[in-house]
């Protein structure tokens, strides 16, 4: 989940690269999601913040996060994750 607020928007320079990693791993085993966190009381802590925050969920309980742009790390973790 890439979780944002409204004045600093979903995280677009990561948007190939996800794609890239779903495409390689299948659809079935990846799914990604954009939270605006003004919006959503459960993630109010992630509000005030300008760098982006990544949320990684398994089996409904919050598994990683990954804070910033660090593609490297990005495709670490959902590879590890799966």
């Amino acid at each position: 989940v890439d979780a944002f607020q409204a004045w600093c928007g979903p995280c677009k320079t990561v948007v190939d690269l996800l794609r890239k990693i779903r495409n390689e791993v299948g659809s079935d085993l990846l799914h990604f999601a954009v939270a605006e966190v003004d919006s959503i009381d459960a993630l109010e802590k992630y509000r005030g913040k300008c760098e982006p925050v990544f949320l990684f969920y398994a089996g409904g309980a919050l598994v990683a996060v990954v804070r910033g742009v660090n593609a490297t790390l990005l495709q670490k973790t959902i590879l590890e994750q799966l």
